[in-house]
């Protein structure tokens, strides 16, 4: 499927869904096409580089998984990581991973294969990691962050190293969840043994329940006690971000402090794994609704230029503005959404 066709498909535009009625197929084609000129138009760090590569593999865009895969191939470390401009973080190129898998599979490319089995080589035996071989985040600190969850074990799965995707996951979640909250905090600190950023990020918990929307997604049939338990997990975290849903669809960029600012990208996040798990059958079919509010607030965000507004803001991250990953994210709940429409693999009810 090329671009042009992913842009135009009906299917994709949102054919069958509850859009405002000022909102017609032009209309909803116009702003995928601005929103996906907008994204290759940003600068682009690793994760920044495989989330956009990843939301093209969601709708279908081969052309541009390759191109962006080869581009990551262009700033390779000697460790193995792709994309990396400077040092790098430890597990952010993994963002990437499951994309560069699929253009390593496309092309046939022994040079693209082997840059992406290095990567994963790199992940399986030398990123630093704890004791219990959960990885960290960075290199400077023992940190497991919340993003993690969207970066190692997704790529992991996509490998078929099922286990290893799945200790990454129950690592996470041992250092940041809150069950009382029904939330995962940011940054927690193996060395201090403590939150460096106990905050509920609302991102953070959107980077979670995504990756491990994807990850369910790619576990085989035979995996289904472990299916089951992921998706618990998963809809725990749905819950808990909805107990802090405002009134117009959005969060809050600390999810439980309103008096942090009004935020757009977690909701195009939690709408993405909604979105795939009712697709999947392991969330309810009712859950859609919910991730349609969040889908309408997210689309009256997009600007005349496609640039989705009000996003926790790069570079910083601390205040509203753009980045490339609201980009990607309001491409992938796009994709999600009407892949649901489209009836194919529909939900339980």
């Amino acid at each position: 499927m090329n671009r042009r066709h992913f842009l135009y498909t009906p299917a994709l535009l949102g054919a069958g869904t509850s859009y405002a009625a000022s909102e017609t197929a032009a209309t909803i084609k116009t702003r995928i096409a601005k929103a996906t000129a907008a994204a290759l138009a940003m600068q682009r760090r690793d994760w920044e580089q495989g989330t956009l590569a990843q939301a093209f593999l969601e709708a279908g865009d081969h052309a541009n998984v390759i191109l962006l895969t080869k581009a990551a191939m262009v700033l390779k470390t000697p460790d193995g990581r792709l994309a990396v401009v400077g040092s790098g973080s430890a597990t952010d190129p993994a963002m990437g991973g499951e994309a560069y898998l699929l253009a390593a599979k496309l092309t046939g490319d022994p040079a693209v294969q082997a840059a992406v089995q290095g990567m994963l080589d790199y992940l399986l035996k030398t990123a630093p990691r704890a004791p219990d071989g959960t990885l960290y985040h960075v290199f400077n600190n023992p940190q497991v962050w919340s993003d993690g969850f969207f970066s190692s074990p997704p790529f992991l799965a996509a490998a078929g190293q099922f286990d290893e995707a799945l200790r990454q996951i129950d690592g996470f979640r041992k250092r940041l969840w809150n069950p009382q909250k029904k939330l995962l905090s940011h940054i927690w600190d193996d060395g201090k043994q403590a939150f460096n950023d106990p905050a509920f990020w609302s991102s953070g918990n959107g980077w979670a329940a995504a990756g491990i929307a994807r990850v369910i997604r790619s576990l085989p049939a035979e995996r289904k006690d472990d299916r089951v338990r992921l998706a618990a997990f998963v809809k725990d975290i749905v819950d808990g971000c909805l107990a802090y849903q405002r009134p117009d669809g959005l969060f809050h960029d600390k999810m439980d402090k309103p008096d942090s600012f009004v935020e757009t990208n977690a909701a195009q996040m939690l709408a993405f794994a909604i979105y795939t798990g009712v697709r999947g059958g392991w969330l309810p079919r009712e859950y859609a609704a919910k991730a349609d509010r969040m889908r309408d607030a997210a689309r009256a965000k997009v600007d005349q230029f496609g640039y989705v507004q009000g996003a926790c803001g790069a570079p910083g991250f601390n205040r509203p503005g753009t980045s490339t990953e609201a980009q990607a994210f309001f491409l992938m709940m796009e994709s999600a959404s009407a892949k649901l429409a489209a009836g194919t693999g529909r939900g339980k009810k």
